[in-house]
Formats: C-alpha cells, structure tokens, sequence
C-alpha cells in the first residue's frame, strides 16, 4: 500500500503506511505520521467520513503536524485504499456499522498506543464522527478529548428527499429495513448517486464553498479511480440509520465522559447541524460550537472558515505539552 500524489507534499513523505489485517481478515490502510516537534504535545487520531481517503487529507495532517502533534489515520474498510467489500467497488457497504468501530479498536490498540506519544486527541469528520460517538464510552480512557466535524447524527432534511417528498429519518429506515428483508441489502439505495462525481460541478456541490480544494478532490477521483466510492448500499443506510437511533438513548449520551466538542457548519445540507446542537445540549461532556457559512466539509473550506475551524480546535484541545522529557516519545 502506497500514498497517491505525495510527491507534491515532500514534507509528508516521512508518513509510515501499512496494511492491518483486520479481525474479519479484511485489510485496511493506515497512515501514521510523527509529530514535527521533538516535544510533541501529543497525537491527533483523524477519522475519515464515508467515500473519503487519506490523501484527501493532505493539508489537514500538514497542519496538525504544524500544531506539534503526530497524526494517525486509516481508510475506513470498504473505501480508499482499503479492501472492498463487494464486488462493485463503487458501492459504499458495510456489513454491521459496529465493524468500523472493531476496527477503529484494533487500529487504536495496534497502531497508535504502543508507538505514538500521549496524550491522544480523536478529530473526527461526518460519518467519522457517528462511528466515534458510538465507541466514546469504550475509549474513555484512550482520548483525552474530541473533536468532531459535521457529525453524522442525522441525516439533513435535504438529504432525505425522495420523489418529490422529504421523509422523516424512522421512515427511510423502515424503508432500507424493508429492501434488507427482500434480500436487496448489497444494492444501491433508492434515489442515490451511483458515480462518485458531482453530476452538476461545483456550482451545486454541498460539500465545500472553495473552488480550488473541490476541483483537487475531483481530480483525485480521476487520478486514482480506485479511491473512489460512489452511493451507499440499502444495508449501510440501514445499519447507519440504526447507528443514529442508538445515539437517541438517554443512556448512550450520559455515558460520555470525554470533553467533546461539535463543529457544525450552518450551511451543512449533508447532516443535520440542528440535531447535532440538540445532542451537545443534551448528552454529557459535548458542546457545540456553529461555523456560520461553511459547508459539510469544514477543515477543507475557504481560508476564513478554516480559519475559525482551527481557532475552535486550537482553543479546545491542550495546546501545552503537559508530559516530561523522561516521558516523552517518537514513533518506531
């Protein structure tokens, strides 16, 4: 396994890339940089969203290691470089949403904790975001604290449009629950993009208000069409919807115990930034902070929007190095 265009970032070229054979035998790609200061203030754990990859994140990785902290992340199974898990590797599929978190465990406990320096911050991004939320009370005791992105708690109201109507989130679980029964889980979802590309450019894309950053993550689509991954299957809307729902229980949101932090973006019309404010209110230890005029993909926006994305971020996660030099460590 290999990085896609590291050549035009040489000061990532020190970045170690491995494969991890998962506990089901299926094999992902995990990435692993050290931090650029010989007294690192700790390690950032990036967690991707859905049809997303490690080259995408290029910059973000840059500017993290710029902030003194090493960075780990991994291609989710069934996306980037990982393994496919059908045989249309366009298909984005997954075969319980609890796999990612089995694998986020495994990546945590092999990768990251015997080799990379404490204390260890979880950065998170959309989908990315369900799947930590979902194993925070597992890992109190590996994150001091998180970040989250855009998460994916609820489906944005224009995301669930189907015929001229907009559906409410239960009903297109029962829908996808439904399709599941009829043996129609490995197929496509109703009403979705089967083409990884925007079928209408940038100027209807709801993913980011940057010229530039879109046209870059085209054109890696392009480059390197094994990265791409197009519409969910009917089993992942299934099993995220169900993921979501989980998130709802009074008892999942009081027993999280690392500070955590929600960046919404008021313009996100992927997921909902107004239940996302709703679960910070509600769940124990989370609080949300909006971006106005950003879109879902908050850390690859215009400058300004970054800007605040990384002040909030600044702001929330330790910016001393609270370890001594005894403790201090670097990767193998």
């Amino acid at each position: 396994m290999y990085l896609r265009n590291i050549d035009k970032y040489p000061d990532l070229a020190d970045g170690r890339i491995e494969k991890m054979t998962c506990w089901d035998k299926r094999v992902v790609r995990t990435a692993v940089w050290p931090s650029l200061d010989p007294h690192p203030k700790g390690t950032v754990c990036l967690l991707q969203g859905r049809a997303e990859f490690v080259e995408k994140y290029y910059e973000v990785i840059r500017d993290l290691r710029k902030r003194g902290f090493a960075v780990a992340t991994m291609d989710w199974r069934g996306q980037g470089a990982s393994e496919r898990l059908l045989d249309d590797p366009l298909k984005g599929h997954v075969r319980r949403f609890s796999d990612y978190g089995r694998d986020l465990h495994q990546f945590l406990h092999e990768k990251v904790l015997p080799d990379f320096p404490p204390p260890h911050f979880a950065l998170s991004h959309s989908m990315g975001g369900l799947v930590l939320l979902e194993q925070l009370p597992k890992l109190r005791a590996v994150f001091e604290r998180a970040v989250l992105c855009a998460p994916l708690i609820e489906i944005a109201p224009e995301q669930r449009r189907f015929l001229g109507m907009r559906l409410r989130q239960s009903t297109i679980r029962k829908i996808s629950a439904f399709l599941r029964f009829l043996n129609r889980g490995k197929r496509y979802m109703l009403s979705v993009s089967r083409t990884p590309f925007d079928r209408l450019g940038f100027d209807a894309n709801l993913l980011t208000s940057d010229g530039p950053t879109y046209d870059r993550n085209r054109q890696y689509l392009i480059d390197f069409p094994e990265l791409a991954v197009a519409g969910p299957t009917v089993r992942w809307v299934h099993e995220s919807c169900k993921a979501m729902d989980r998130l709802q229980s009074s008892e999942m949101q009081s027993s999280i115990y690392t500070p955590t932090l929600i960046i919404g973006a008021s313009q996100d019309r992927i997921a909902s930034t107004k239940s996302a404010e709703y679960f910070a209110s509600t769940a124990r230890a989370v609080h949300a902070v909006p971006i106005p005029g950003a879109r879902h993909e908050l850390m690859m926006e215009r400058k300004i929007l970054r800007e605040e994305f990384w002040a909030a971020f600044d702001a929330f996660i330790p910016g001393q190095n609270t370890l001594t030099n005894e403790s201090i460590y670097m990767p193998r």
